[in-house]
């Protein structure tokens, strides 16, 4: 599971300072979706149900109470999602067909107009690769500095991939206007990318201290003159247990050697759980917990979005290596371990 995902996606586009409550109407016909039901979500969080929509005979109109310009997803069919943008006052409309809903004609304010036009262009043009999907993507946020649709684009085509081009991230957002920078969800991503290359290549590896298994207290600088690789994973994750197998591997082969060790770092919440993953994948190196999952402050440390993650420290305390898979890491831990 990619937190970095689940990260971005919660935080939702709100712009304006109006107090004053207002509505907005959607409305429209989607040939063929006869009486199906249209769940709109905010983009705070996927799981956050703002309003259920019914339809009927292809039809439906549905007014909701807002008070600022706020980005929001239509889901149709169960599974198509469609980004809206709505105002307090907005008369949104919505026109396609059923076999084509990545092709939704959407009007009611210049933001849904932008992305139906976005959407329609891509979307005319065949299959694209997922590397032109990104140029069109950084054309119109070149060209749209002050639109909300921009941050939109951004997620979706930047932000959300396994592994985001933070550079190039940083390029775009530097190109949006004074107001798109304020916005939460980019403050948050601005902030993220800053503690990200924290803890890059060449970086002093931040200092923690966590107990172990046996409830012994471990700190980074207890360790000195050896490599440290850091696994940072949590015995609830699939990925994490596909993994644990390469990871015995690693520890057979260098585990004796004087100078290098293992330390597992896991998200674990449930005690129980943690321990008996250690003892059951036979993961005979220290294995360290908080016990505070997510908000634990090693994972913040570190900028931990996804597991399994690996770190590689050197003798002096700098990050030499920094990797989401084992094969990546083995061959950096043969290139520098001796």
């Amino acid at each position: 599971m990619n937190k970095i995902c689940l990260l971005f996606i919660a935080s939702l586009c709100l712009f304006g300072c109006n107090s004053h409550s207002g509505k907005v109407n959607i409305s429209g016909e989607i040939k063929g979706l006869g009486n199906e039901t249209i769940y709109l979500y905010g983009t705070n969080e996927l799981s956050d149900l703002m309003d259920t929509i019914y339809v009927k005979e292809d039809k439906f109109s549905h007014t909701l109470s807002i008070d600022t310009l706020t980005s929001a997803m239509l889901f149709l069919n169960s599974q198509t999602e469609c980004p809206l943008f709505l105002a307090k006052g907005d008369k949104i409309e919505i026109k396609g067909d059923r076999k084509h809903l990545n092709l939704l004609e959407v009007t009611g304010n210049r933001f849904n107009e932008e992305i139906t036009n976005f959407q329609q262009s891509i979307n005319s043009k065949g299959r694209l690769s997922e590397k032109m999907l990104e140029n069109k993507a950084e054309e119109f946020i070149r060209q749209h500095h002050t639109s909300i649709v921009s941050i939109y684009l951004l997620k979706k085509y930047f932000v959300q991939k396994a592994t985001p081009d933070f550079s190039k991230i940083k390029q775009l957002i530097a190109l949006m206007n004074g107001q798109l920078q304020d916005d939460p969800y980019i403050d948050q991503l601005s902030k993220f990318i800053e503690q990200y290359e924290n803890v890059g290549i060449g970086k002093p590896a931040p200092f923690f201290s966590i107990n172990s298994v046996s409830g012994k207290r471990i700190s980074l600088s207890d360790i000195k003159g050896k490599y440290i690789l850091l696994n940072f994973w949590a015995s609830w994750s699939d990925s994490c247990k596909k993994e644990n197998r390469e990871l015995r591997k690693i520890h057979q082969i260098y585990g004796k050697k004087a100078n290098f060790t293992m330390l597992g770092i896991s998200l674990d919440i449930d005690k129980q759980s943690w321990k008996q993953t250690v003892k059951n994948d036979t993961l005979n190196w220290q294995q360290l917990c908080d016990f505070s999952g997510w908000g634990s402050s090693a994972i913040k440390q570190y900028s931990i979005q996804s597991l399994p993650s690996y770190y590689l420290i050197a003798p002096d305390g700098k990050i030499v290596a920094r990797e989401q898979n084992c094969e990546a890491l083995k061959r950096k831990i043969q290139e520098i371990v001796k």
